[in-house]
């Protein structure tokens, strides 16, 4: 399975580990993703999506509806990938 968010899109990030020594080596940045469940109100039924803490944040917030629409997004293209 990716390591990708099924809504943001967010993706591993490369980075450098920086030793004491100042010596530098490569490491990824993964992204903070859960599995978590969302009501729809719209169509009365749960989702399962793998997003990240920051989307489950702001989907709590103002809904998910809202939310895929602020990232663009659809939910079938969430679903698909």
């Amino acid at each position: 399975m990716s390591k990708k968010c099924m809504v943001s899109g967010v993706k591993p990030l490369k980075a450098n580990k920086i030793s004491f020594s100042n010596k530098k080596n490569g490491r990824r940045q993964e992204p903070n993703l859960q599995w978590k469940r969302f009501w729809l109100e719209g169509q009365k039924r749960f989702v399962r999506l793998r997003v990240t803490t920051r989307v489950i944040k702001l989907a709590t917030k103002i809904g998910l509806e809202s939310a895929l629409k602020q990232y663009n997004t659809t939910l079938q293209e969430a679903l698909n990938g």
